[in-house]
């Protein structure tokens, strides 16, 4: 196969776009897609400073790798939640600070253990996810409004977020469909506006994008995701996508279209602040104090809940 663009060799087949593209076309379309991405949902501007969430994984190093070269001002978040479990968080945060310290490049690490006294993996709980995703969303929130960011970007891509589409849907969570967007805008001045910039992208392409660029990251998925859902939601979806290429794309980009169904299901009006730690939550604490004081059983309806944590 040939490149559509220059005619060279083709290094990746675009089903869904029904082209191929050499290397450096691919290259050229990954950071034009991201471009436009930010445009066309106004995310923000080149005069913002902007957090950017990374896990060690494809997806959310792309996604700084791709801003920076885009000329945007973004400093990496690593929230470390002490994951023993094949030395998984240890080996993540090398993976982040080698990221980093090559492209001399500004990182701060929070670890759960400072806030909470405990690892993710203390809790007792037999399904660590939707905890750990809890409290990464309240840390990196914290350090946002804390620090002064003007947006929060994490690497959530569109395999993520059409599994969560997908999954919103099946149960009619109406609530979690209203938020779910590619920004969602700073409505509490204790909560950071947040961005997905990479959410028009698959997971596949972001994998080439790290490959091309050589950039190490971690291939190895959490050892608390195997069985997830949202995992399960994906491979179905893939199998969709086989059959009928840009399904994903047009599933979730009509989604954002009619959005406005759902509007008037987000809560608002009853919102308060943590007696704890200040922060927004519709209970007397938040989730994460909930958690803190040993209350497991429940994550709760904390208020950025919906938001998926991506594998990369």
């Amino acid at each position: 196969m040939k490149c559509k663009v220059c005619k060279k060799p083709a290094v990746i087949n675009l089903r869904a776009q029904n082209r191929g593209l050499c290397a450096s076309c691919f290259d050229a379309y990954i950071l034009d897609r991201v471009e436009r991405t930010i445009k066309r949902f106004a995310m923000f501007t080149r005069k913002e400073k902007v957090l950017v969430a990374v896990s060690g994984g494809k997806d959310s190093l792309a996604l700084w790798d791709i801003l920076i070269r885009l000329g945007y001002d973004a400093v990496g978040l690593f929230v470390d939640v002490d994951i023993r479990e094949g030395d998984y968080s240890c080996r993540s945060l090398d993976v982040v600070e080698a990221f980093a310290r090559d492209r001399n490049l500004d990182l701060m690490v929070e670890r759960l253990k400072d806030w909470w006294g405990r690892s993710i993996e203390e809790i007792g709980r037999r399904v660590l996810c939707p905890t750990c995703g809890m409290a990464k969303r309240y840390l990196t929130n914290r350090v946002a409004v804390d620090r002064g960011f003007n947006v929060l970007c994490t690497g959530h891509n569109l395999d993520d977020e059409v599994a969560v589409l997908f999954s919103n849907i099946l149960n009619w969570q109406v609530g979690y469909l209203a938020r779910q967007a590619p920004l969602l805008e700073a409505w509490h001045p204790k909560l950071s506006k947040k961005a997905k910039p990479l959410v028009l992208l698959t997971e596949k392409e972001t994998a080439l994008y790290m490959v091309l660029r050589g950039i190490g990251y971690m291939k190895d998925s959490c050892p608390h995701a195997r069985g997830a859902t949202t995992l399960f939601y994906k491979r179905l979806l893939n199998q969709v996508e086989w059959r009928s290429p840009g399904t994903k794309q047009r599933f979730y980009t009509l989604f954002i279209r009619h959005k406005v169904l759902f509007q008037d299901k987000e809560e608002r009006g009853s919102l308060r602040e943590c007696e704890r730690c200040g922060q927004p939550t519709w209970e007397r604490l938040c989730a994460f104090c909930r958690m803190m004081e040993g209350g497991y059983g429940d994550t709760g309806r904390e208020v950025s809940e919906g938001d998926q944590v991506s594998e990369g």
